[in-house]
């Protein structure tokens, strides 16, 4: 055979070999033909010792070889780069000679460092493959372009792709197909979708990876409708194309969205790969659809005909979700084996089931079948361990993350910070917090959440203040820090120099800003809540939504919270109990019973909730044979054990109606110890009817109770008063002193021109106040001049009775136009000849007056009063 003819030989046996001992007998054969100087045979050795794997081979026959080209070197540092072995192919790199070194080996320098997670590397690569004298431009390679391109996405660097991209335009070769491939998935990565978009509108005929590219980008950046908008314009389309589609569609919570995506990409004749199922799983999990899960089990089953890891991951996670804990289990036992997912898919199920022991005893077996650790599972477990009960347990689980070197995971070290926070120990929380090399945001975050449960505001600020980057969560988790505390003017100056600093807000924003107008009941600001979360696209969100009705029901516009109602396409069980409570508060009971009923015919299942609204509206209005309907259905039709605010509601309803002894029988009856709630309410009803014997027994109560709020005390003491019992009245003021009780002290305040006016009893620090008692005096006339006004106040001891209420509606006579209702919110609930005062106000000055005290809201109008006296 001619030399040829052998080479031709060798060349095709290497080509095909995928053996390792048989690649070794042909290098022996090579050796023992004489041929094994041949540049071109040595170098189609080293390709064949890279392809099976025997890279230590291949560098061994590299370094014994006299005589290497270009290919040579080039194939022994893509042989290192494939395998992982960066720093090995850089140090050959290094050694290659100048004169050799050609566009090949700089561009698989770049790719490598990319593709074994060192972009950075790769970018530094690129810069000196372009400084170096030795480069001339018309050996470029396209690819070391893309791959630096690819380097920066990974980067998420923005203005490095700037810069690669006005690269590629002064070399003229923003035109070539992959180019511009790569620059559109650039700037998608980079979270630039505008400069993606200018890059892709201007493509001619845009490639599918471009059209997948931007579709991804939309997603991200716009959500899944936009995405679907690009989505319906492609001309043709991939499995890449649907999974990308419907991806977005499962992560943002849209699971019929989702579900019907896969049903049009099934019918159109795609077949759902791996990813596919990942996501519909994930959505079916999300609706709690446990129809369709067990459709995609089946499915999944006649597809693979037995389940892998991936598969029985989600299939647990998705029967989790959809409370089938028992047919979780046995997907996981059903599996040949487990790795780290489905383990913690099934002790997070049963975590998320509140069997902490049991959660616990699953992650010990984990450890016994040698089931390597990763963050998640770590982090899952120290999630359970929330309490004190787990406290021991949860700092064992800590010291388990050090012994095994995971305490420098930052996912980790995130859970250890809320593990401890939820055990009420903020001190190692903030241990914890300081131990950790490296932080996120999620860190920082962890600690605010942490000090705001233990109820350490400052601190909370403090670590907010400090953070050296903050996202919107961040910014959400401090603003639902003052909400909840009660510090809800703090909370809105939050907001405010949240959008000053150009913080893009989400629906949590909205709907916890707009709760804090609520608690404050700030209409006006409240409307400019609303509509950022308009222009933001965010006030259709049922969350917000929902915020918006209570808003406007706290602040007395009670047609605007129904327009808002009405409005919710999907109603939650919140947005018909917020609609419930703003009819109940309003003293609307008809309207709170219709909407229940309504409720009830979408088959929405009441709760505790609901319950406490309608019977709070059937208190308010004297429905007593509704409101006894109601309290029994809520146990013989659905189940609801009533709590202490539920008899509170029924002791208020028979109270106020002057069933005194059934209120007293209904607490004597109650299956367990009435609290002060109910005690309260009865005491209430004593007011009305003036019953000062069985106030006196509420009082008591109350003081066993270690009440030591001013309002029993007072309310008796005024009972004592009305009832003509002065020895009664001091001897109240007399034990409240003693016991060193304070009357809470009575504010009323007003919105006029986006200013509070806040007002207390007999005020003279408003700048207008000579000009307001003036105005108080002159309507008091003409209220005294209607002959309506019997009260036991006499007019000498007027003046000591100005109260806030009304010093803010005399201010409000003289701030706001004729045509214009007065609002006015109080702290406590309103005195008898305040009420009087106000509702004659009303006739004599043709206007409409709105209070919100303590208990309700008050609508009056022409003399009347929409509680009917009756509050």
């Amino acid at each position: 055979m001619s030399y040829m003819q052998i080479s031709q030989k060798f060349y095709d046996a290497f080509k095909i070999c995928g053996s390792p001992p048989i690649a070794r007998k042909l290098h022996a054969q090579l050796i023992l033909s004489g041929l094994d100087a041949s540049i071109f045979l040595l170098n189609n050795l080293l390709h064949m010792y890279s392809n099976c794997g025997l890279i230590n081979d291949a560098f061994l026959v590299f370094s014994e070889a006299n005589d290497r080209n270009n290919f040579t070197w080039n194939t022994m540092i893509h042989a290192f780069v494939d395998s992982g072995r960066m720093r090995e192919a850089e140090h050959l790199f290094d050694e290659m000679p100048v004169r050799v070194r050609d566009s090949v080996s700089w561009t698989t320098m770049i790719s490598g460092y990319c593709q074994n997670g060192h972009p950075e590397d790769s970018i530094k690569t690129f810069a000196s493959m372009l400084r170096d004298s030795n480069y001339q431009i018309q050996n470029y390679d396209l690819f070391s372009s893309t791959c630096a391109m690819k380097a920066c996405g990974c980067l998420g660097n923005t203005q490095l792709a700037l810069q690669l991209h006005a690269h590629v335009i002064k070399l003229r070769l923003e035109t070539q197909t992959c180019i511009q491939n790569s620059l559109v998935d650039m700037y998608v990565k980079c979270g630039a979708i505008t400069m993606a978009e200018t890059v892709f509108f201007i493509i001619e005929s845009p490639s599918l990876f471009c059209w997948n590219s931007i579709i991804y980008g939309y997603s991200q950046s716009y959500g899944p409708y936009e995405a679907l908008s690009i989505f319906t314009r492609m001309p043709q389309r991939d499995c890449v194309s649907w999974n990308t589609l419907i991806s977005a569609f499962s992560q943002h919570g849209l699971g019929v969205h989702c579900l019907s995506l896969f049903v049009e990409m099934c019918n159109q004749g795609f077949r759902p790969n791996f990813m596919t199922y990942g996501s519909v799983l994930s959505a079916c999990a999300s609706i709690s659809d446990l129809d369709w899960g067990t459709h995609l089990h089946a499915r999944i089953l006649r597809m693979e005909h037995s389940l892998d890891a991936f598969y029985g991951s989600g299939l647990i996670d998705m029967y989790v979700k959809c409370g089938c804990l028992g047919l979780a289990r046995r997907v996981f036992n059903s599996l040949g084996e487990h790795n780290q997912v489905s383990w913690t898919c099934l002790i997070n199920g049963v975590a998320q089931f509140g069997l902490d022991g049991d959660a616990l005893v699953l992650f010990n077996q984990m450890r016994q079948a040698s089931v390597a650790l990763d963050d998640f599972t770590l982090a899952t477990v120290l999630g359970v361990c929330s309490g004190q009960n787990y406290a021991a347990i949860g700092e064992l689980l800590h010291g388990y993350t050090i012994k095994c070197g995971m305490d420098s995971s930052v996912p980790v070290g995130n859970a250890v910070i809320t593990m401890y926070a939820k055990c009420g120990d903020t001190e190692k929380a903030n241990l914890a917090f300081k131990s950790m090399p490296i932080r996120d945001t999620i860190s920082w975050t962890a600690m605010i959440t942490a000090f705001s449960q233990n109820g350490d505001i400052d601190k909370s600020r403090e670590y907010f203040n400090t953070m050296p980057e903050r996202n919107v969560i961040t910014w959400n988790s401090m603003l639902s820090t003052y909400i909840q505390h009660g510090f809800a003017e703090e909370g809105l100056k939050l907001y405010v120099l949240m959008r000053s600093k150009g913080v893009k807000p989400d629906w949590i924003t909205f709907a916890t800003s707009i709760r804090a107008c609520a608690d404050l009941a700030i209409i006006k600001l409240g409307i400019q809540v609303v509509s950022h979360a308009i222009k933001f696209g965010l006030s259709s969100d049922v969350s917000v939504a929902n915020s918006i009705v209570t808003m406007y029901s706290r602040c007395g516009q009670i047609k605007e919270a129904q327009k808002v109602f009405g409005s919710i396409y999907d109603k939650n069980l919140i947005s018909w109990n917020a609609m419930m409570a703003a009819f109940a508060q309003n003293g609307l009971g008809l309207k709170v019973i219709e909407t229940f009923e309504d409720m009830l015919k979408t088959e929405c299942k009441p709760d505790h909730i609901s319950y406490i609204a309608v019977l709070s509206g059937c208190s308010h209005m004297g429905l007593v044979v509704e409101g006894k309907h109601y309290f029994d259905s809520m146990t013989q039709v659905f189940g609801i054990s009533p709590t202490n605010e539920h008899f509170a509601c029924m002791v208020d309803l028979h109270g106020r109606a002057g069933s005194l002894d059934k209120a007293k029988n209904l607490i004597d009856e109650m299956p367990f110890k009435p609290n002060a709630t109910v005690w309260g309410a009865l005491l209430g009803a004593c007011r009305i009817h003036h019953d000062s014997r069985l106030a006196e027994t509420a009082v008591k109560k109350l003081m066993e109770l270690n009440v030591e709020d001013s309002g029993g005390y007072v309310l008796l003491a005024n009972i004592y008063a009305e009832s003509g019992e002065l020895e009664g009245v001091a001897d109240m003021r007399k034990l409240m002193k003693v016991k060193g009780i304070r009357k809470s002290p009575g504010c009323s305040w007003i919105e006029v021109d986006n200013r509070v006016h806040v007002f207390t009893v007999d005020d003279t620090s408003h700048p207008q106040i000579k000009e307001i008692y003036v105005k108080l005096e002159e309507m008091m006339k003409k209220i005294e001049d209607t002959g309506r006004y019997i009260t036991a106040v006499s007019s000498a001891h007027r003046s000591k009775k100005y109260h806030s209420e009304k010093l803010a509606f005399a201010f409000g006579l003289l701030s706001l136009p004729s045509w214009m209702p007065i609002h006015v919110m109080k702290n406590l609930r309103v005195c008898h000849d305040c009420h009087l005062v106000i509702k004659l106000l009303s006739f004599v000055t043709s206007r409409e007056l709105i209070m919100r005290d303590g208990y309700r809201f008050h609508h009056f109008k022409d003399g009347f009063c929409s509680c009917g006296d009756y509050w």
